[in-house]
């Protein structure tokens, strides 16, 4: 015991930005010639990672000297639409036809944790007319009841009124759907709008129903980026109230009637700093329209995002909706849902469906993670993504009320240009594994079988609007095609993994290649220390007309262009672990391809099927 405090690493020097500088720069101009050095500028440029579209991370924040962050459930409600803790709605989704399991896992859900129902109305969805059915026994002022639908929007919320009029209880809770932008985003065709204050005036009956939904989700599982996301919320927030107020529902009438449903992902930093961007932006929407500061706040739905679900290894899914729910619960959503693990391959199982709802109730029970509102808040981090993604999001929002507002940009393809930008970027990424998919394109398992345990969905409609991009689907299509030539033929496609030299010269990019391989479902005969002969002998037996090699420079310049030249005089295609330059002379004539860190795996893969005789 001592009457002295103690002071956690007190005995060392306190660091400087100037010494952190300085380590940067020993870091990164290690193994550069001299005269070549980086400088500071540059190596904080080379550090930063910029988003797909646009937002930069800093590898290093500092507190701004003017930052003040405000408190939660006052205005500007970045840090919270509410001052009080409260812990969110647990509500997840259900979508199965089948109106006999449908309800039975309603009634699973709220006996063992959920605390809301999202219900999906369509053709390959829940039946309309089976609503009452699956919703019999739930008490909606206890458990606050959503729906949604593209197809049957108008039919799906008078579904709804007619299941709480026969309720009979004033309190009933919920969100009624409609979403007429949602549906124009995703069919492709004309927003109808003029139908909204009926529904307005339908919901005001009930003090604790909402009647719109500006749903971002389709956005985002058409790839999307988060400044456009952000864009599109509050576009589509603000041609609601306009064409509300035309149809004599006041501005403040319709703020009390909308909220938001948005997708979050598993990158934890831009999830959150986005539901916090989302309410500030709503709220400046709100000090325009002069509406009263305590009803500026934006309800929001976080969901965990389609687009980053996997087929392949689906059990990294449960890591990627952990960081998901997590994001929406400290980021201050007011009601979440978790997709399971296997949605998709289909809708989900029991089990899963239980585990999906565990992470929430983990989150919130154990980890107690809504015990705090926006503990992100004065991080210097997130205070400047946020930052970026309002101002970012907001020269959007203007680009689109120059549109007309956002049924004119839906209507012009412009949203479906800055879709596709965003896409066609994020493309690039997966394929380069810039943007690296767990267990898909990173770590691949090398004997996974599909999961076998689900329920097939029904035939889905085809709209012809913005479309879905699913981020693991292009890797998927190439184990597939494998699985398929497998179950064809018997055997799976393979290439010979010659490995020259010993294992501390080739062991690194044997590793390398061997994983990327598996990302296409590719098998490899491996020898290691093999003469040429060997070479060709294993491919011969093995049956296939591919060959890598895998080794150091060292090795590759004593060995690799005569094993070359003895594979390539036997008909077989040849490719090098790491680049032709380590070679030297004559490469070009025994080398017909480079595999190394950021190449298009997509490509080479692809290409490494066709050549091995794989159909498509």
């Amino acid at each position: 015991m001592t009457d002295e405090w103690m002071v956690l690493a007190g005995d060392f020097p306190t660091p400087t930005r100037q010494d952190w500088d300085r380590e940067v720069l020993k870091a990164l101009n290690r193994r550069r010639p001299p005269g070549s050095e980086m400088t500071i500028e540059q190596a904080m440029k080379r550090l930063t990672y910029v988003s797909v579209d646009g937002v930069e991370i800093e590898p290093l924040y500092v507190k701004p000297e003017d930052q003040s962050v405000g408190f939660p459930g006052k205005a500007p409600f970045t840090r919270g639409s509410q001052s009080e803790t409260a812990p969110w709605i647990v509500a997840q989704l259900h979508e199965d036809p089948d109106p006999g399991r449908t309800a039975e896992a309603i009634q699973a859900d709220l006996n063992a944790g959920s605390t809301g129902l999202w219900l999906r109305i369509d053709s390959d969805a829940i039946n309309v007319d089976d609503l009452a059915t699956v919703l019999a026994g739930v008490r909606p002022e206890a458990a606050p009841v959503s729906v949604s639908s593209i197809s049957q929007q108008a039919e799906a919320a008078e579904a709804l009124l007619d299941f709480f009029a026969t309720a009979g209880n004033s309190e009933a809770a919920g969100n009624l759907g409609i979403d007429p932008l949602g549906v124009a985003a995703v069919t492709g065709q004309a927003a109808d709008l003029s139908d909204l204050s009926s529904w307005v005036r339908q919901a005001g009956s009930y003090p604790n129903l909402r009647a719109v939904v500006v749903d971002v989700t389709p956005y985002d599982n058409a790839s999307a980026g988060d400044v456009d996301q952000l864009a599109f919320a509050i576009a589509s927030g603000i041609e609601y109230v306009r064409e509300l107020d035309e149809q004599d529902v006041s501005p403040a009438e319709a703020f009390d009637q909308i909220c938001f449903r948005v997708a979050v992902n598993a990158d934890e930093f831009l999830a959150i700093a986005r539901l916090r961007a989302l309410r500030r932006l709503w709220a400046r929407v709100g000090e325009v329209l002069l509406i009263d500061e305590s009803k500026r706040g934006a309800i929001q739905h976080a969901v965990t995002s389609w687009r980053i679900l996997s087929k392949d290894d689906p059990w990294v899914n449960l890591l990627r909706a952990t960081i998901g729910a997590f994001s929406a619960g400290v980021g201050g959503a007011e009601t979440i849902t978790v997709l399971p693990h296997d949605t998709a391959y289909g809708l989900p199982t029991p089990f899963s469906r239980r585990i999906a709802r565990n992470i929430q109730l983990v989150n919130a029970e154990e980890a107690h993670i809504g015990r705090v509102k926006d503990p992100a808040g004065g991080a210097w981090l997130f205070e400047s993504l946020t930052d970026q993604l309002a101002e970012k999001a907001w020269v959007r929002v203007q680009e689109i009320e120059a549109l007309g507002g956002m049924s004119a940009a839906l209507a012009s393809g412009k949203v479906a240009e800055w879709i596709k930008a965003s896409c066609d970027e994020r493309c690039a990424r997966l394929a380069t594994r810039k943007i690296p998919v767990t267990g898909v394109s990173m770590f691949p398992k090398q004997d996974e079988a599909p999961l076998a345990d689900f329920i097939a969905r029904p035939a889905a409609p085809v709209y012809g609007g913005i479309g879905t991009c699913r981020d693991s689907a292009v890797f998927e299509a190439l184990r597939d095609r494998s699985r398929g030539h497998e179950k064809a033929t018997g055997n799976k496609p393979t290439v010979v993994l010659a490995c020259l030299g010993d294992r501390r010269e080739f062991g690194a990019r044997e590793q390398f290649t061997q994983n990327l391989l598996l990302v296409g479902g590719v098998d490899f005969a491996q020898i290691e220390g093999p003469s040429p002969d060997q070479i060709v002998a294993k491919a011969k037996e093995v049956g296939t007309t591919m060959v890598v090699f895998a080794s150091s420079a060292a090795v590759y310049a004593d060995q690799a262009l005569s094993a070359g030249q003895a594979a390539k005089d036997a008909g077989l295609t040849v490719w090098l672990a790491g680049r032709k330059t380590e070679i030297g002379d004559g490469a070009d004539s025994v080398i017909d391809g480079e595999i190394f860190d950021g190449m298009n795996i997509v490509t080479f893969l692809s290409e490494t099927l066709d050549s091995l005789g794989v159909t498509k």
